[in-house]
């Protein structure tokens, strides 16, 4: 028996013996983490690891269980298995919480409305670094003021003569100027960490009233990502 083929069509293609195990499957995605920084706390020369700690865990700077907010990691410091991710930009936020106190709250009420504020937001875009730790190996990434979202101080204020400030503060919403051209690839079971690294003439988180406050640095990281669907 000849199979029907239509005049002047080509030889059939090969059909493969087996069926495919697996497909994949390609989308867009941000991984995000956040380090808090309760009043006080001294910035100059520390390394703070972001990435660690995973949904509902305690850590990273927080006395309670991350939310949502603060991290979408199921898993701590590693890629998850069956997935690859393509990183093609990294955003750094800087955020200002008028919650200071024991239980740290930096993602709270955020306030940008004083010289006092302002000061600590460029403080931390102007003295931060970004790394990649990769256990064994550390590799910078790039100063803070060069990554998205960290790029400044932008807004007005006013004072009046009795030194009530009024006025809105942001620290800025650069665009990513980070691995646009060449990605940087953590394929699945990759154990990894970001630090965020203060230099010598970094100052401390305020802590003398009326402008001490908490803060919070939220790291995101901007990419594809790859994962296998099993199909038998």
């Amino acid at each position: 028996m000849q199979p029907l083929v239509s005049p002047g069509a080509g030889p059939i293609p090969g059909v493969p013996s087996t069926q495919p195990t697996n497909l994949f499957r390609f989308g867009g995605i941000t991984l995000y983490s956040t380090f808090a920084f309760p009043a006080g706390t001294a910035l100059a020369n520390s390394q703070n690891r972001i990435f660690t700690t995973p949904l509902g865990a305690q850590g990273q700077g927080f006395v309670g269980g991350l939310t949502r907010t603060e991290t979408n990691l199921k898993e701590g410091g590693r890629i998850p298995s069956g997935q690859a991710y393509d990183v093609y930009g990294v955003a750094t936020q800087v955020i200002a919480s008028s919650t200071a106190g024991a239980d740290v709250n930096p993602m709270n009420a955020p306030f940008n409305d004083t010289i006092a504020t302002v000061a600590a937001l460029q403080n931390v875009v102007n003295t931060g670094v970004l790394q990649w730790d990769f256990t064994q190996t550390v590799v910078d990434i790039c100063p803070i003021m060069l990554s998205g979202a960290g790029g400044g101080v932008y807004g007005s204020i006013s004072t009046n003569a009795a030194a009530a400030s009024a006025g809105a503060m942001n620290n800025g919403n650069g665009g990513i100027w980070m691995y646009r051209k060449h990605p940087v690839a953590l394929p699945g079971n990759t154990t990894f960490a970001i630090l965020i690294t203060f230099g010598l003439r970094a100052a401390a988180v305020p802590n003398v009233q009326p402008n001490a406050f908490d803060m919070a640095i939220r790291v995101v990281l901007l990419g594809y990502y790859k994962s296998v669907i099993e199909i038998g």
